[in-house]
């Protein structure tokens, strides 16, 4: 473990801003890389940024700052390999463990008690295309799949993709979230009731605490 390493972009704690633990204190640990680019993303700055540290050091740090949820966060966490076994050891110390992946690779190899957050790329992104499909056989019921969405359009793909693969029923929460400062969150809500879909909305709870582009919370 020692010789094993990670390029980590940050390690910090704050409130969990989204997802079914929302409002729950949590350590992210914000890998670097990504290989797709979200017209929308608020991470570009963990494309690149960040030095190699060891698994040993990862495992030894989190538990300082007593808090038993931590989440492995993008950039895209699942393209350094060392990140499955670092999930495994984190399990293993008694952490319950988040996993925030773009649903564009294999989700298949991650242990089966890390709890995936498998965010599919809609139109808006301009990466709808990177969609691993195969994913959807592979989630379970403490897992949750989040569409992000700034357009008619975006929804309403949403909606077709909910329905053809009955998410409602393969894992713990759909999840749908508006495009920060591009569509008013109202309108998502109305045509959620409108429809009666069973999903759940959901703002990013720390853009509103702390200013949008604040970076560590």
């Amino acid at each position: 473990m020692n010789d094993e390493t990670l390029t980590i972009n940050e390690i910090y704690q704050s409130i969990q801003g989204e997802g079914t633990w929302a409002g729950e204190r949590c350590v992210f640990v914000r890998l670097t890389f990504c290989n797709l680019r979200c017209n929308y993303c608020d991470t570009e700055y963990a494309f690149y940024e960040g030095k190699k540290v060891s698994l040993k050091d990862i495992v030894d740090l989190v538990p300082t700052f007593h808090c038993p949820l931590v989440e492995i966060t993008v950039g895209e966490p699942l393209l350094q390999r060392n990140v499955l076994p670092l999930m495994s050891l984190l399990a293993d110390a008694g952490h319950t463990v988040l996993l925030e992946t773009s649903g564009a690779h294999d989700i298949s190899k991650v242990d089966p008690r890390v709890h995936r957050i498998m965010d599919l790329k809609t139109p808006g992104s301009g990466e709808a295309d990177k969609n691993l499909w195969s994913n959807i056989d592979h989630l379970a019921e403490r897992d949750e799949v989040k569409f992000v969405m700034g357009s008619r359009e975006d929804y309403d793909r949403s909606c077709d993709k909910v329905r053809r693969y009955d998410l409602a029923k393969r894992c713990r929460a759909v999840l749908f979230s508006p495009i920060f400062g591009r569509i008013d969150p109202r309108q998502i809500v109305e045509w959620i009731l409108a429809d009666k879909l069973d999903v759940r909305f959901q703002l990013q709870m720390h853009k509103f605490i702390w200013t949008p582009t604040q970076r560590g919370v």
